[in-house]
C-alpha cells in the first residue's frame, strides 16, 4: 500500500514556498543584468542571450524526468538534491571569469530546479489531501511562483544597480539555505522502497532530448529565422523524438509519463490551458519591461519598482481564488481569471511612445496580476486533480513542463511577431507598435485559456475519474503516518 508522506505540513508548506521562490525569480532575475554581464565578462553579442537560454532549455528538458523521478526515488531526496545542485550552481555562477562558465552555471541551476519544482509540488499534494486544505496550500504554492517571476525583474534591478551583476545569482545562497533548514526541520526521511520500478531510461532520454531540442529550436529561431533551413531540421528532429517516445511510453510497462492520465478532463485542460497561459503571460513580461526601458526611458531600479503594483495584485488574486477554489472547481476561477487577464493585456496594447507609468502602465498592470492571480492557483489544483500520490510527482512534472513549454515557445513566437511589426526601425515609436501587437497576441492567448477551460474541464471535481495504472502500488513507501 502507498502511504503519505505527511510530517509537519506547515513546515512542507514554507520549505516548498522558499525553493520555489528561488526557482521562479532565476526565470527574469538575470535580465536586467545581462549589459553588466556582457561588459565584466567579455560576453559575443549572440553569447550573452544563453545566460537566460541555457536555464530555460535545461528546466524544459528534464522536468518531466525529475517529476517521475521523485515518484521512484522519493520527493524529499530529490528535492534536497536538487535544491543542492541549484545552489553550488548558483555559487559558481556568482564567481564566474569567463563566459561558458556562466552559461554552464545557469544550465546546471536549470537542471537542480528540474529535479526540485516536480518534487516539491508532489510532496504538497502528498501532504495535504484532496479538498480545501490542498487548495489553500497549492494557492501559496502558485502565488509564491507567480510572485518570485515578477520580483525577479525589481531584485535583478537593483542588485545591479546597487551591488553588482554577481549578486543576481548569489542571492539564491540564503534561500537555499533556508529552504533546506525547513526540509530538516518538518520533512521526515523516506523508507527505502520495498519494491520499486526502474526509471524508464529509454523515455527519458527521448522526452529530455525531443524536449531540450524543441526549446533550443525556439530560443535559436530569433537569430537563424523561422522558416530557415536549420530550424526546419531541428523542428522535424524534435518531433521525431517525441514521437518515438509516445511509442515507447505506450509500451512500456512503467512509464515516465502514463498517458492515461491524459484521460482525465482536468488533467489534460489544465495542460492544455497552462500552455496558452504561460505562452501570454511570459511574453507580456518581456514586452512591459522593453516598453518601459526603451520607449518609456526607465532605468533598470526604476522599472523593477515599476512591477510592484503588478505583484501585489497577483497577489491578491491568488487569495481570491484559493477561496474560491476551496469551496468551488477550479473552473470557477480559472475562467473569469483567464478573461480578465485578457482584458488587461488588451487595454495594456493601446500604449503610446508618448505615454508615461501612471496613464499606459498601472492600470494595465493591476488588471491583468489579478487576472493571472486567478489562474495561476487553481491550475495546479485541476492538473493534480483524481491523480494518485504515486503519481503525483509525474502529473506535477507534466504540469510544469507544460507551463515551460508554452512560456519558451510564446515569448519566441510573439517576440518574432513584435520584431516583424517594429522591423530595422530602433525609434520609440516603431517599438511601441512591435510591443503592443506582442501584448495584443498575447491577450489573445489567454482568451484561448478561457475557452480551454469552457469546453475541457468538467463542472464538477468527480465529474471524471482518472483510469488508474495496473502497476504495483509499492513502488514507493514515504514515512509511517497516514
Amino acid at each position: 500500500m502507498y502511504r503519505n508522506l505527511r510530517g509537519r505540513p506547515g513546515v512542507v508548506l514554507a520549505a516548498v514556498a522558499v525553493a520555489q521562490f528561488a526557482v521562479a525569480l532565476d526565470l527574469s532575475v538575470v535580465n536586467v543584468a545581462l549589459p553588466s554581464m556582457r561588459t565584466a565578462l567579455g560576453f559575443a553579442p549572440l553569447g550573452l542571450s544563453w545566460v537566460v537560454h541555457a536555464y530555460a532549455l535545461t528546466l524544459g528538458g528534464f522536468l518531466l524526468l525529475g517529476g517521475r523521478a521523485s515518484d521512484l526515488y522519493g520527493r524529499r531526496r530529490l528535492f534536497v538534491l536538487g535544491l543542492v545542485v541549484f545552489g553550488l550552481c548558483s555559487l559558481a555562477g556568482g564567481l564566474a571569469q569567463a563566459p561558458w562558465q556562466l552559461i554552464a552555471a545557469r544550465a546546471g541551476q536549470g537542471i537542480g530546479a528540474a529535479a526540485a519544482t516536480p518534487a516539491a509540488l508532489a510532496m504538497l499534494t502528498t501532504t495535504y489531501t484532496e479538498g480545501p486544505q490542498r487548495v489553500r496550500a497549492l494557492g501559496v504554492w502558485s502565488g509564491v511562483n507567480a510572485a518570485g517571476g515578477a520580483l525577479g525583474v525589481l531584485a535583478g534591478g537593483l542588485l545591479t544597480e546597487y551591488a553588482g551583476w554577481r549578486w543576481v545569482m548569489l542571492i539564491n545562497l540564503p534561500i537555499v539555505a533556508v529552504a533546506l533548514a525547513l526540509v530538516l526541520a518538518g520533512v521526515p526521511v523516506e523508507v527505502r522502497p520495498v519494491r520499486r520500478e526502474r526509471l524508464d531510461v529509454l523515455g527519458a532520454v527521448l522526452v529530455t532530448g525531443g524536449v531540450g531540442l524543441l526549446v533550443l529550436d525556439v530560443v535559436r529561431a530569433d537569430t537563424q529565422g523561422w522558416g530557415s533551413p536549420a530550424t526546419l531540421v531541428m523542428f522535424v528532429a524534435a518531433a521525431a523524438l517525441l514521437a518515438a517516445f509516445v511509442l515507447v511510453e505506450s509500451r512500456s510497462p512503467a512509464p515516465l509519463l502514463r498517458f492515461g492520465l491524459l484521460r482525465s478532463r482536468w488533467v489534460a485542460g489544465a495542460n492544455v490551458l497552462v500552455f496558452f497561459a504561460a505562452a501570454g503571460q511570459f511574453a507580456a513580461f518581456y514586452f512591459i519591461s522593453l516598453y518601459m526601458q526603451q520607449v518609456l526611458d526607465m532605468g533598470a531600479a526604476a522599472t523593477g519598482l515599476a512591477f510592484l503594483p503588478f505583484s501585489a495584485s497577483l497577489v491578491a488574486g491568488t487569495v481570491v481564488a484559493t477561496r474560491v477554489t476551496a469551496t468551488r472547481t477550479p473552473r470557477a476561477s480559472l475562467v473569469p481569471g483567464a478573461l480578465l487577464a485578457a482584458v488587461g493585456l488588451g487595454w495594456f496594447a493601446c500604449i503610446s511612445p508618448d505615454g508615461g507609468f501612471l496613464t499606459d502602465v498601472l492600470g494595465p498592470c493591476v488588471v491583468t496580476g489579478v487576472g493571472v492571480g486567478l489562474v495561476i492557483a487553481p491550475i495546479v489544483v485541476a492538473a493534480t486533480t483524481g491523480v494518485a500520490p504515486r503519481e503525483a510527482g509525474m502529473a506535477s512534472g507534466l504540469m510544469n513542463s507544460s507551463r515551460q513549454l508554452g512560456g519558451c515557445i510564446g515569448l519566441a513566437a510573439l517576440a518574432a511577431i513584435a520584431a516583424h511589426r517594429t522591423g530595422t526601425a530602433t525609434d520609440p515609436a516603431a517599438l511601441n507598435d512591435g510591443y503592443a501587437l506582442g501584448l495584443a497576441v498575447a491577450a489573445a492567448l489567454f482568451v484561448l485559456a478561457a475557452v480551454v477551460a469552457i469546453a475541457v474541464l468538467p463542472r464538477r471535481r468527480a465529474d471524471v475519474r482518472i483510469p488508474q495504472s495496473t502497476a504495483p502500488t509499492e513502488n514507493l513507501l514515504e514515512g509511517t503516518s497516514s
